[in-house]
């Protein structure tokens, strides 16, 4: 009988959460060498030169005092790559961490929402403290989604910043924008300008590069066949209903140790999902099953249509956007480990 994710119920504890904070599989031996940039696209090439020179700049030797100022040059303030999905951000930020001349014990790589889940974990005081040993802290997919995460993240970089952290990021919206769409923005709009200002942007433009001439999604596999073809260690099976309802009762911090162990997920009767709240739980789901590289046996409705068109319309479109992007990719992995299964009249 297959393992089911359903089942799982991850206990990490709170030292984990902060020494699981290193690139993930998928971007673990990643460089700024094995970065493609599109020739046609010249913001790409800047983005890496950019993104070298921040990292080379932590190897000086000092603690600059005020990566808030608003230099020309992006070593003199926090880093921001803001772009599309499947630009190659995540890619930049792994082999900027991996590139800066410090100890892996003092450098940190984690999404923002592990970032925050941190905060909750060991308090807002705990999180500084834990925070400052470092000298480099990169943020992936940094989001403001609540009014709650502006004030928090505003206030923690602030206290990093007087403690000479230095902070990457990459985001799909400018830091003036962070938040529009999802909450009244203008409200906190002290606090989203300090974010703004604590960074240097540089855009990173260019066509996903995950589907450059390929098809969009393949064809969902039929639900027997899923079930059929879940067979050795590491492979999981789950219906997409009770996957998506056992979601809702593990914090999003815990997606990552939820697929520990995992080489494949089987998924039974994928269907469209019109709940926000679901939605952007799946959102995170993708995210920790593309950052391991895990294949994807899918059945049900395609994976470019997980979400309804409203969803993909509203203010969290760049990361419904996002995970379909990297389902897709997943579920083009997944399709290619079933010929063996499949019977020989196919």
């Amino acid at each position: 009988m297959p393992d089911r994710l359903a089942d799982r119920r991850p206990d990490v504890p709170a030292d984990r959460l902060v020494t699981d904070m290193v690139p993930p599989p998928r971007f673990r031996h990643v460089g700024f060498d094995g970065y493609r940039a599109d020739p046609a696209v010249p913001s790409q090439a800047e983005a890496v030169a950019a993104a070298r020179a921040f990292a080379a700049a932590l190897g000086d030797g000092g603690r600059r005092r005020g990566w808030f100022r608003r230099a020309a040059a992006p070593e003199g303030g926090g880093l921001y790559l803001d772009g599309g999905f499947g630009v190659g951000k995540t890619h930049l930020l792994a082999s900027l961490w991996h590139a800066a001349p410090v100890p892996p014990e003092r450098k940190l790589f984690c999404t923002f929402v592990e970032l925050t889940n941190l905060a909750g974990a060991l308090g807002f005081a705990a999180t500084v403290e834990a925070l400052s040993a470092h000298r480099l802290v990169c943020v992936d997919e940094f989001e403001l989604d609540d009014p709650g995460d502006t004030v928090l993240v505003s206030t923690l970089l602030g206290r990093l910043s007087e403690r000479g952290v230095r902070v990457a990021a990459t985001s799909n919206t400018l830091p003036g924008q962070l938040g529009e769409g999802r909450f009244a923005a203008a409200d906190f709009l002290r606090e989203i300008q300090a974010l703004a200002a604590r960074f240097a942007v540089v855009r990173v433009d260019g066509d996903d590069y995950r589907h450059r001439g390929l098809p969009s999604a393949p064809e969902p596999v039929p639900d027997d066949l899923v079930a059929a073809s879940a067979t050795g260690e590491g492979v999981t099976l789950d219906d997409f209903d009770a996957l998506a309802g056992h979601l809702a009762t593990v914090h999003p911090s815990r997606y990552g140790p939820l697929l520990d162990g995992v080489r494949r997920v089987h998924l039974r009767g994928v269907r469209t999902v019109d709940d926000q709240s679901a939605a952007l739980r799946l959102v995170v789901l993708a995210d920790r099953l593309y950052d391991r590289d895990l294949p994807v046996v899918a059945g049900g409705v395609p994976l470019d249509r997980l979400f309804t068109p409203e969803l993909l319309a509203g203010g969290y479109r760049k990361k419904y956007f996002r995970a379909v992007s990297r389902l897709t990719v997943l579920g083009r992995d997944g399709a290619a480990t079933l010929t063996s299964h499949r019977p020989p009249w196919r």
